[in-house]
């Protein structure tokens, strides 16, 4: 069975450094980053020092500000653009670790940038939907298979569904959604979510 804590993360900078770095490059200002990504100048200031933690959403709206594939944001490399016949192996825990406040995301196939989907390895770190400030939505589909444990999904238009290993569930991002380990343990997951990127992504994102 998968087991992210045997990853080496500090080998791979934080999220806000990520973003510092790709803002000062784009020549942002923390206001031009807040503003393009419906985030608070406070809240773009603290994940930049690392003083919070950025929920799966907050990253994606960071991506969406700095027009940048979510991979960018975890450390991947982008590769060529326009490359045809692309091909990567992701060796067991040799994915890109990153923490939030819910997950522990390993990114797999994080070496190719601009994919049509977004594969990840999931802890789900979440034990009560209380731990939750409020459950929000983003651009995109995501799809996920519980691999170990037992989850519960808490979606913005649908009761509570409870989900066991072998189970999966296909559902539109946009909508608010949680994942809540119902487990003694942190339940695994392989997590895929669509490309959200840059100008189309925002297109469709509405602040919440």
């Amino acid at each position: 069975m998968p087991q992210l804590e045997f990853m080496k993360q500090d080998k791979y900078p934080t999220i806000g450094a990520i973003v510092q770095r790709l803002r000062k490059q784009f020549k942002l200002t923390l206001n031009d980053l807040a503003q393009k990504s419906g985030l608070s100048i406070s809240a773009v200031s603290k994940i930049e020092n690392d003083q919070v933690s950025p929920t799966y959403e907050t990253i994606v709206r960071l991506a969406i500000g700095l027009e940048v594939d979510v991979t960018e944001l975890f450390g991947g490399t982008s590769d060529k653009a326009g490359a045809t016949g692309r091909l990567v192996v992701t060796r067991g825990g040799e994915g890109i670790l990153q923490k939030t406040p819910h997950y522990e995301y390993e990114m797999l196939g994080a070496e190719l940038a601009s994919k049509q989907f977004t594969p990840l390895l999931t802890r789900v770190r979440a034990h009560s939907i209380k731990e939750f400030s409020k459950i929000e939505g983003h651009p995109g589909e995501e799809f996920f298979y519980v691999l170990s444990g037992e989850v519960l999904l808490y979606t913005e238009h649908y009761a509570p569904v409870r989900l066991s290993p072998g189970d999966s569930s296909y559902f539109d991002s946009s909508m608010g959604h949680a994942l809540v380990s119902v487990s003694g343990t942190d339940a695994m997951i392989l997590w895929i979510a669509t490309r959200v990127h840059g100008i189309l992504a925002r297109d469709n994102f509405s602040n919440r």
